[in-house]
C-alpha cells in the first residue's frame, strides 16, 4: 500500500492534529503510523549507482567526507593532477571552519560602505547595491571572508627520469566509489605497475585515511598547503610569503600550524613506515623507497589536531558503519521493475543526490550553492537556497542532518535586527549572500531579495511538526514573532491592500528594481508567514497579533490573467518575454502549502510552463520546483516530465553533481530539490500508472 494524502490526513487525525487559519497543524508526526514497508534490498539499491570511472574527466571527481569536512581527488584517488582539473572541477580539501579574510587595503573600512536609496512608499530606505564610486570596498566586502583550500594531497609519481607524471601516463583506469561504505577505490597502471589507493573520510573526524598499494617502488604522498583565494578553485600557490607553515614531530605524527593572515588553523599527518621531508617552503612528502605498501591519515582542526589519530583500518571501518547507518535509517525508493526509460536515471540521480547532500549539505551552517567543493560565490551561503539544500531532509527522515545548520539563525539574529532598524523596519530582516558571521554582502540584486524570509518560519514549523514540545516552541518563537514583524511592517497599504515592493527583486532576479510589485510566490509565502506566525502565538496560549493580521486580512492576491497565474502583478507576458526566467510563480504550490492558490488556476498555469518556458536557459532547482507543483496536483507524468526535462542545466554528471555553467559546474540547490520532489511524488503516489512504473517506498515524512 502506498502512501496518500488521505492516509496522511487520517493519520493527522488520529495523531489529534487541528486546523488553524485554513491550515494543518499536527500535533505529532504521523509519519511513522503512515510508513510504507516494501523489504527493499537497500544495500543492492544504492550499491547499483556506485560511480565507476574508467577515464580521466575532471566532471567524473569522487568526494568523501562527513556533512562537516570534504575531500575531492581525480582518478588516482587523491590530488595528483590539480592542473587537470582546475578550470572545469577544481579538487580542494574544505571545512566548515575553513575561512579566510584577505587584509584590506589601507583607507578601506567596512563602516565607510555607503547605501543607496530607493523611494519606498513615500520614504528612502538604504540598500547595499552601490559599487560605483567604493570599488575597493564594495568588492573586499563581497569577497570576504571566502572558504579556503586547507591542503592539497596528491601522489608522487615520477617517470624514470625524475620527471613528474602526466595524467596521459596512467593506464587501464578502474576507479570505483562505494556510496554504501563511503569509500573510494582507485586503480591504474604506471610505468608497467598496477597501484591501487583506497581513500575514506572519517564521520567523526576531520580527517582522511589513505592506502597506496604498489609494487611501484618509492611509494609517496605530497602534500602542500596554499595561500587562500576566493577563485573557484580556493587557493593561490604563488604567494609564498604571505602565509605561515610551521611542521613539528611528536611521537610519530607530524603537526602543521598554520597563520594565514588573521586566520588560523592546524593539520597533523600519521604514517605506517617511511621519512617525511621537507620539499618546499609550504610542501611536505612522506615516502618509504621499499614498501609495498603505505597507509597515512590527514587530519584538520580550527584549534589543534588530536594527540592522536585513528588508524587507516579503524577509519575504514569508522566510515563504512556511518554510512550504512545513513542508508538503513533513512526514506528510500526503488524503482527497479521499471520499464519506462527515464526510471533508471531517475533512480541514479536520487540516490548520488543523497550521497551528495549528505556531504556538502548537512553541515553547522548553510551550505554554499557547490557544498565544500570549491568556491562559488567566494563560497558564501545563499540563504534563500537554505530550503533547497536541506529541507529534503525532513522528508526523508533524516531531520537531524537539516538542523545541524538551523542554530546559525540564532547566531546572526543581532545581523538582522541591526539590518532591518537601519532601514526603518520592525523584528529581523535576514540576509542572502553571507559568510559565518552573517553580514549581507553588497550586491546589485541580493540585498533587495526577500524570498529567504519566511524560511526560518518554515524551518520552526517543520521543526514544530516533527517535536510539538515546549521546547521547540520556547527555541523558535523569538525567530518567528520576529520574522513576522518584518514581513507585516514590509508590506506596505496600497489602494486598500497591503503590497509587497517595490523596491524589490523577486525570484526572477532580472526585473526592474523599482517596477517588481506583488510577486506571485512572495505574497503566498508572506500569507504562510504570517498564517504559522499566529498559531504559534495561539500555541503559546498568546492573543493574535492585530498588525499581522491586518495584513493577513488585507494582504493583496495573488496576480492573475484569466485562468494562470502570473510571475507578478502586471506582467502579462509572463509566459512570452519571461518564459527563461525561474518559473517561480510555480512555487507557491508544491514548494509552498498554497496559501491563495486556486489549484485549476496553478494546473492551467503549469501546463502552460512547461510547454513554452525556456528550460534551456532555467537553473537546476527550477525543474523540481515544477515537479513539487505537478505532484501537488496529482499529476504524475507532469511530475516526472519535470524532473527529468533534457536541459544544459539538468544534466547530473557521472559524480552526481548537478552542471550549470563553466564557473558553477556543481550545484548542490538542484540535487536537494530533486530529493524533495521525489519525496512529495512518494507519499502522494504520484507516479504515472501507465504499467512502465515499478515504485516501493519506505519511511516517508510529509513536509509542510
Amino acid at each position: 500500500m502506498k502512501i496518500t494524502r488521505r492516509t496522511i490526513l487520517a493519520a493527522g487525525i488520529l495523531a489529534g492534529g487541528k486546523f488553524l487559519g485554513g491550515r494543518w497543524f499536527g500535533e505529532r508526526n504521523a509519519s511513522a503510523e503512515a510508513a510504507h514497508i516494501a523489504g527493499i534490498d537497500r544495500r543492492a539499491l544504492v550499491r547499483r549507482h556506485n560511480p565507476h570511472i574508467q577515464k580521466l574527466d575532471p566532471f567524473s571527481a569522487l568526494t568523501v567526507g562527513n556533512g562537516n569536512f570534504a575531500f575531492t581527488g581525480d582518478v588516482t584517488g587523491l590530488q595528483t593532477f590539480i592542473e587537470t582539473y582546475r578550470l572545469d572541477f577544481p579538487l580542494c580539501t574544505c571545512a566548515h571552519w575553513g575561512w579566510h579574510t584577505t587584509p584590506a587595503a589601507p583607507g578601506i573600512r567596512a563602516e565607510d560602505f555607503r547605501y543607496k536609496d530607493y523611494e519606498s512608499h513615500g520614504r528612502m530606505i538604504g540598500y547595499a547595491t552601490e559599487r560605483r564610486g567604493q570599488e575597493a570596498l564594495f568588492d573586499w566586502l563581497r569577497e570576504n571572508p571566502h572558504r579556503m583550500h586547507l591542503g592539497r594531497i596528491g601522489l608522487i609519481l615520477k617517470r624514470q627520469d625524475g620527471s613528474e607524471a602526466a595524467p596521459a601516463d596512467i593506464e587501464a583506469i578502474s576507479q570505483n566509489q562505494d556510496l554504501w561504505a563511503g569509500t573510494i577505490d582507485s586503480r591504474f597502471i604506471f610505468a608497467r605497475q598496477a597501484v591501487r589507493v583506497q581513500t575514506a573520510c572519517h564521520p567523526d573526524m576531520d580527517a582522511l585515511a589513505i592506502r597506496i598499494d604498489s609494487s611501484l617502488g618509492n611509494l609517496g604522498i605530497q602534500f602542500a598547503f596554499p595561500y587562500p583565494s576566493p577563485a573557484m578553485d580556493m587557493a593561490d600557490w604563488h604567494s609564498p610569503d604571505k602565509h605561515e607553515t610551521k611542521c613539528a614531530l611528536k611521537e610519530g605524527l607530524a603537526y602543521f600550524t598554520r597563520k594565514v593572515d588573521g586566520d588560523q588553523y592546524s593539520a597533523g599527518v600519521a604514517w605506517s613506515s617511511g621519512d617525511l621531508r621537507q620539499i618546499g617552503r609550504h610542501e611536505f612528502a612522506v615516502q618509504n623507497a621499499h614498501a609495498e605498501t603505505l597507509e597515512l591519515v590527514f587530519a584538520f582542526s580550527p584549534s589543534n589536531v588530536p594527540a592522536s589519530l585513528p588508524t587507516f583500518e579503524q577509519t575504514m571501518q569508522a566510515s563504512a558503519a556511518h554510512w550504512e547507518n545513513f542508508w538503513t535509517r533513512g526514506a528510500v525508493i526503488d524503482l527497479a521493475g521499471s520499464t519506462d526509460d527515464r526510471a533508471g536515471e531517475l533512480e541514479r540521480r536520487i540516490v548520488l543526490s543523497q550521497y551528495n547532500t549528505a556531504v556538502h549539505c548537512a553541515g553547522p551552517i548553510p551550505p554554499q550553492e557547490s557544498g565544500l567543493l570549491f568556491n562559488t560565490w567566494y563560497g558564501k551561503s545563499h540563504l534563500e537556497m537554505h530550503w533547497w539544500h536541506g529541507v529534503h531532509f525532513a522528508a526523508w527522515n533524516r531531520f537531524e542532518l537539516l538542523q545541524r545548520s538551523l542554530d546559525f539563525y540564532q547566531r546572526i539574529i543581532p545581523v538582522g535586527k541591526a539590518t532591518a532598524k537601519r532601514q526603518g523596519y520592525d523584528g529581523i530582516r535576514w540576509p542572502k549572500m553571507v559568510g559565518p558571521e552573517g553580514r549581507d554582502s553588497p550586491s546589485p540584486i541580493a540585498p533587495l531579495l526577500i524570498w529567504q524570509q519566511p524560511h526560518p518560519i518554515y524551518y520552526a514549523e517543520l521543526s514544530y511538526s516533527r517535536d510539538p514540545s515546549k521546547e521547540t516552541l520556547k527555541k523558535w518563537s523569538n525567530i518567528v514573532f520576529e520574522s513576522a514583524d518584518f514581513m507585516a511592517s514590509f508590506a506596505a497599504m496600497e489602494d486598500g491592500r497591503y503590497v509587497l515592493g517595490p523596491p524589490l527583486k523577486s525570484v526572477p532576479e532580472h526585473t526592474d528594481t523599482m517596477q517588481t510589485h506583488n510577486p506571485t510566490f512572495e505574497l503566498a509565502y508572506w500569507h504562510f508567514g504570517l498564517t504559522v506566525a499566529q498559531a504559534w502565538r495561539t500555541r503559546l496560549g498568546l492573543e493574535p497579533q492585530p498588525r499581522w493580521q491586518e495584513v493577513l486580512d488585507h494582504l493583496a492576491p495573488l496576480p492573475q490573467d484569466g485562468e494562470r497565474y502570473l510571475m507578478m502583478e502586471g506582467m502579462i507576458d509572463t509566459y512570452t518575454k519571461w518564459n527563461w526566467e525561474h518559473p517561480s510563480l510555480l512555487g507557491a504550490y508544491g514548494m509552498q502549502p498554497g496559501d491563495g492558490v486556486r489549484p485549476e488556476t496553478m494546473r492551467n498555469s503549469l501546463q502552460k510552463v512547461l510547454d513554452v518556458w525556456q528550460w534551456d536557459r532555467c537553473w537546476g532547482w527550477d525543474f523540481p520546483m515544477a515537479a513539487m507543483t505537478a505532484a501537488k496536483l496529482n499529476e504524475p507524468e507532469l511530475a516526472v516530465r519535470a524532473l527529468m526535462i533534457q536541459s544544459a542545466k539538468n544534466q547530473y554528471l557521472p559524480n552526481g553533481h548537478v552542471y550549470q555553467r563553466k564557473d558553477l559546474p556543481a550545484y548542490l540547490p538542484a540535487n536537494g530539490g530533486l530529493l524533495a520532489a521525489v519525496a512529495m511524488m512518494a507519499l502522494g503516489d504520484v507516479f504515472p500508472r501507465d504499467g512502465q512504473w515499478s515504485v516501493k517506498t519506505e519511511g516517508f515524512s510529509p513536509l509542510l
